[in-house]
């Protein structure tokens, strides 16, 4: 016992053994020492209780010197109605045309919390603060949670404030996100709780708070969104007001996040439930209501899927308030002269898709050479809420069907192996797992160019493409290329060549503007200049400053290939709507493979659009694809837009080569190739070695090799080979991909390769002679009557296979009968008739008596018999 306390005090300095007590001041000197003994010790020890003292005093005089300094500068509650005074932005287009003018608060009409039924009321407090009716202006708990949140989540941010602070920061502050702004709050909402009661407060927040679509207050968003006062709004229309002020314009039923409202608006109904203000089976009920939201949000608005875009991007930055009431002038890339002629192209065909199951169409174009956006039609009609017209498609997921696989041909072309000559073999083809694709026409077309297959749009070469130059490098492609979707790797299979996965149609323009481009991207682009509201730019795009992502090679390879009208004749004909009369545009069409989406992707060097055509819902078109839906629209546009522009020529790179090809292999061509291929290639691309190709000769009857002295009707001539599938022996799918290359192969006279050859040679031709045949009866001048009996010798080294006589037209099989052949002839003319015999072997070799006249005098006397022997 003695020796444990003695090692307890030398923990400690000398100096403790004289005052006992003094290690309590001195006790946490090292980690170990604070624990739960010694932190209690230490609390309630007096010279703890004293140190707390302190420092809580020297916390409350800092947070009241705080408070103050903040609070000297702050408006008084009772001037609420001197505040901020909204100014409208206004978005221009390229040119300087209004778009649109998005007004402050001035679209604001009050209404007292008296005439507003409970569920309005309720719906605000059970999302937005639950316990309004109980704090007194500000939540501790509700501020430290969102700080926390704030803190370790990527998503939406916490805000943590309470109605009255929302009201307080709508009506008397600014929106700037900054501690000092939420002290400001804090006191603001103390003050103003102890001068105006809860249902005061309650009612100037929902008369002030914005709804978005420049709908401030409660009752102008109940008569923007539907149409009715707020008095009348049903609970699921409460519900869904309430679910808007968090983020206006990012919920906005007109934007392209409406199914989030949704959601979020039955998250208020799970509230209100939870909360007691309604029952489990009201909110169910109020769940399933089916919402009828107003087209009425806006007045005078041109390019409005555009301005929404431009609107939402402006929240993006400056913030929902700087945004509506900030006075910006926002001067934007959009072309309204190509717009409107967009806006035309998709109204014009509008009619005859939906007599072909698709109510909807988008159009957007882009400047490839700066990445900016000249036209964005997002659907047939922005105020056609029974199509979801306010939704914007062209900034939609939507899967391209075939329009992907220029992504997947052109990082195919990287590899120094392949171009737009190389050979593919368009063959049904077991890819693994059960997935053998078919053409769009459910045919295999044997030999193709990849210039063919591209264009033609075979599904079989494409995905074979996509195998070979790697799913993984394809996605790096489309990205780079400024895709920006198609981000979860494991969801995707060689079928994302043929538009399984989701991009957006903005993504789809502007990605093949970079093959417009040579190669250099652009990010999308939507404003040139952002002013204030005091005329000072707040920011200026410059152009100009694209990345260079596609060797300039390959961006012409596959414009090449895009622009050439005769490759696609096979499938789409000549002169179709993917041609410009006067103009070298390069496009390609898209189709889903249930008919859902039809696309139309194309460009000139200084011009890019895109159509899309479907239904929003997703529901199947009546079997229509993208060139019979999408490529008439994009044709209209392009035609019409493009009549201000020259006719540019896609720039030839140098280092393009052109290079033939054995067109059956794919290899160098030999003296025997049948035949060959010649196309343009890039620099790097290095032809294989040559076909050796060879001729074998082969008996047909026995399959061995064939000599001189076989007939001519029974040897065949093959051609040896090496037609093999397009990835090596070495690859774990070369067995699949081979044997339908292999079976087109011989199926088509050619051997794939040495093993294929016979090795022994034919017997059968050695000392042959063709038969020889005489007939011995009748002889030469005879006169016969009726029906007779013909005989004749005939000598052969071969077995014979059959002996047949004709008489003028009558041709009679003659039966063998030991030695004998006969044949019974009955003449149907009367006069001179001429008799011949000729028999054939079993190696296809024939032999013909000479012709014996006899006198046919009867067509119904005796009988002659006549014989034939075989000697």
């Amino acid at each position: 016992m003695y020796r444990r306390r003695k090692i307890r005090v030398n923990r400690f300095s000398p100096s403790s053994r004289k005052r006992p007590n003094a290690y309590r001041s001195t006790r946490f000197r090292s980690l170990r020492d604070f624990n739960i003994k010694n932190i209690k010790e230490f609390v309630f020890s007096k010279e703890g209780l004293r140190k707390i003292g302190i420092g809580l005093a020297i916390f409350g005089g800092f947070m009241i010197a705080l408070f103050g300094w903040y609070a000297k500068d702050l408006p008084t509650p009772n001037k609420i109605n001197s505040r901020f005074q909204a100014q409208s932005t206004q978005i221009f287009d390229r040119n300087g045309k209004l778009l649109y003018e998005v007004h402050g608060d001035k679209n604001r009409i009050l209404v007292s919390i008296n005439d507003l039924p409970d569920h309005v009321k309720q719906s605000a407090i059970a999302i937005e603060d639950k316990d309004f009716y109980k704090h007194s202006g500000f939540d501790v708990k509700g501020i430290l949670r969102a700080t926390f949140v704030n803190l370790v989540s990527k998503n939406r941010a916490q805000g943590g404030s309470t109605i009255t602070q929302q009201f307080i920061k709508n009506a008397l502050l600014s929106s700037e996100k900054s501690s000092a702004r939420k002290i400001k709050e804090i006191i603001l909402a103390i003050e103003i709780e102890q001068m105006y009661s809860k249902d005061d407060i309650l009612q100037m927040y929902l008369n002030e708070i914005p709804y978005g679509s420049n709908a401030y207050g409660i009752q102008v968003a109940a008569k923007t969104y539907f149409d009715k006062d707020a008095k009348d709004l049903s609970l699921a229309e409460a519900a869904t007001l309430a679910a808007l002020p968090q983020a206006p314009t990012y919920y906005s039923p007109y934007g392209q996040h409406k199914d989030e409202l949704l959601a979020r608006k039955d998250t208020v109904l799970d509230q209100m439930a939870k909360q007691g203000y309604i029952k489990k089976e009201e909110a169910d009920a109020a769940k399933e209501q089916k919402l009828a939201f107003s087209g009425k949000a806006y007045g005078d608005i041109t390019a409005p899927h555009f301005v929404m875009y431009v609107k939402e991007k402006l929240v993006e930055k400056y913030g929902q308030q700087m945004a509506e009431e900030g006075g910006l002038k926002v001067y934007t890339t959009l072309d309204i002269d190509k717009q409107k002629i967009a806006e035309e192209a998709v109204a014009k065909y509008g009619t005859k898709n939906a007599t072909a199951g698709a109510s909807n169409s988008a159009l957007v174009a882009t400047d490839p050479k700066t990445g900016q956006i000249l036209a964005m039609v997002g659907s047939r009609d922005f105020f056609n809420l029974d199509i979801d017209g306010n939704v914007n498609v062209a900034v939609m997921d939507r899967q391209p069907g075939s329009s992907f696989k220029p992504f997947a041909y052109a990082t195919l072309f990287k590899d120094a192996a392949w171009g737009p000559g190389s050979t593919l073999y368009d063959l049904k083809t077991d890819f693994g797992g059960g997935y053998v694709p078919s053409n769009y026409d459910g045919k295999d077309h044997g030999v193709v160019s990849v210039r063919t297959s591209l264009q033609n749009s075979f599904n079989i070469p494409a995905v074979k493409t996509l195998y070979i130059a790697g799913l993984d490098e394809t996605l790096k492609t489309a990205h780079s290329m400024g895709i920006t979707t198609l981000n979860n790797r494991p969801a995707y299979g060689l079928s994302l060549v043929l538009g399984a996965g989701e991009v957006k149609l903005l993504d789809m323009v502007n990605s093949y503007g970079t093959f417009a481009n040579k190669g250099v991207t652009n990010d999308t682009s939507w404003f040139t200049k952002i002013e204030d509201g005091d005329g000072k730019t707040l920011e200026e795009t410059k152009t100009g400053k694209g990345k260079q992502v596609l060797d300039p090679q390959v961006a012409y390879l596959i414009s090449n290939i895009l622009s050439d009208d005769a490759s696609r004749a096979m499938v789409f004909g000549r002169g179709g709507p993917l041609t410009v009369s006067g103009k070298t545009v390069a496009a390609k069409t898209g189709t889903t493979n249930d008919y859902n989406d039809a696309w139309t992707v194309g460009y000139t060097p200084s011009l890019a659009a895109g159509v899309w055509v479907g239904n929003n819902d997703g529901k199947p078109m009546n079997k229509v694809g993208g060139s019979m839906a999408a490529a008439p629209i994009w044709n209209y546009f392009m035609k019409n837009a493009l009549t201000t522009y020259p006719n540019e020529q896609f720039q030839r790179p140098s280092g393009i080569k052109t290079v033939t090809i054995d067109a059956i292999t794919g290899r160098k061509p030999s003296a025997g190739t049948k035949e060959t291929r010649t196309d343009i290639f890039p620099s790097w691309y290095q032809l294989g070695g040559s076909t050796n190709v060879t001729e074998v000769k082969i008996n047909k009857l026995d399959g061995k090799l064939a000599t001189d002295k076989c007939p001519a009707d029974i040897v065949e001539t093959k051609v040896v080979n090496p037609v093999n599938a397009e990835i090596p022996p070495t690859d774990s799918a070369f067995a699949r991909w081979q044997a339908p290359v292999a079976a087109w192969a011989v199926a088509n006279g050619f051997l794939t390769g040495s093993g294929d050859v016979p090795t022994e040679t034919t017997t059968m031709c050695d000392n042959i002679a063709k038969p020889t045949v005489s007939i011995t009866a009748p002889t030469e001048g005879d006169n016969v009557e009726g029906t007779f009996k013909v005989r004749a010798k005939v000598t052969s080294t071969q077995e014979i296979e059959s002996v047949n006589i004709s008489l003028g037209s009558v041709l009679k099989a003659a039966v063998k009968k030991g030695d004998v052949y006969e044949a019974e002839i009955t003449p149907t003319i009367i006069g001179l008739q001429k008799l011949k015999a000729t028999a054939e072997d079993k190696l296809g070799q024939t032999g013909e008596s000479a012709v014996v006249n006899i006198n046919i005098t009867s067509l119904t006397a005796m009988i002659l018999k006549f014989l034939f022997f075989n000697v």
